[in-house]
C-alpha cells in the first residue's frame, strides 16, 4: 500500500520574498525570480526525501483491498494531520461515501503516523476502499520546525550559488553538508 498523492495544498514554506533577502539579491535583481523559484522546489523535495517529513501541506489518497486485522496502518506520511475522506470503489467505479469518523489518526502524527480503524467498517466483498488524508506541515497541520526550513534556505543558497557545479548529467543533486546535517537531526525514523 504506497499513498498517492492527489492534490498539493498548502504554499512552499519559504517564499520568493524571504529567499531573495536569504540569497541577499537587490530589488531590481528580478531577472534570477524564476530559477531561484524553481530551486525551492526542488530543495524542498530533496529536504523532504532527507527527513522523511512534508514540508508542504497535500492530500493523499490510500487505497486499501482489505482492512487492516489489528485496527492499525502505518503510513509513511508525517505529520499526519487529518482523515479527509472515506469512499468504497467498486467495479463500476462508483465511490460510495462512508462516514470518515470509522477511521482516524494515530495519537502521535509526527512521529508514529498510522491510521486508527474502529470496528464499525462496512464489508468490502471485492470493493477498494480509499481513505483520503491530508498530511504535511502548513494549512491545518503543525509549523515546518526550524532546522528543516533552515536546511531547505541552505540547500537554495547552495544549488543557487553553485548552479553550474553539478554532477554528471541526470545526477540527483545532493543537500550541502550543513543541510544533510539539520535533516538528519529531524529525520522520521523507520519502525
Amino acid at each position: 500500500m504506497t499513498p498517492i498523492r492527489a492534490a498539493e495544498l498548502g504554499v512552499e514554506p519559504v517564499s520568493l520574498a524571504e529567499m531573495r533577502t536569504f540569497l541577499r539579491l537587490g530589488s531590481d535583481e528580478t531577472a534570477e525570480d524564476g530559477l531561484v523559484l524553481a530551486l525551492i522546489a526542488a530543495a524542498r523535495a530533496a529536504v523532504e526525501t532527507a527527513s522523511r517529513r512534508l514540508l508542504r501541506s497535500a492530500r493523499f489518497r490510500v487505497p486499501l483491498q482489505v482492512w487492516p486485522r489489528d485496527g492499525l496502518l502505518p503510513l509513511p506520511l508525517s505529520p499526519l494531520v487529518a482523515v479527509e475522506r472515506v469512499g468504497l470503489s467498486g467495479s463500476s467505479g462508483v465511490v460510495e461515501e462512508i462516514a470518515p469518523t470509522t477511521i482516524r489518526v494515530g495519537p502521535d502524527p509526527w512521529d508514529a503516523t498510522c491510521l486508527l480503524f474502529g470496528s464499525d467498517l462496512p464489508t468490502l466483498d471485492g470493493r477498494t476502499a480509499l481513505v483520503e488524508v491530508i498530511a504535511g506541515c502548513g494549512g491545518n497541520g503543525p509549523s515546518v520546525p526550524e532546522p528543516l526550513l533552515q536546511a531547505l534556505r541552505l540547500t537554495v543558497a547552495d544549488w543557487f550559488e553553485n548552479r553550474g557545479d553539478a554532477g554528471e548529467a541526470g545526477e540527483p543533486r545532493t543537500l550541502p553538508p550543513a543541510a544533510a546535517g539539520l535533516a538528519a537531526a529531524c529525520r522520521r525514523m523507520r519502525l
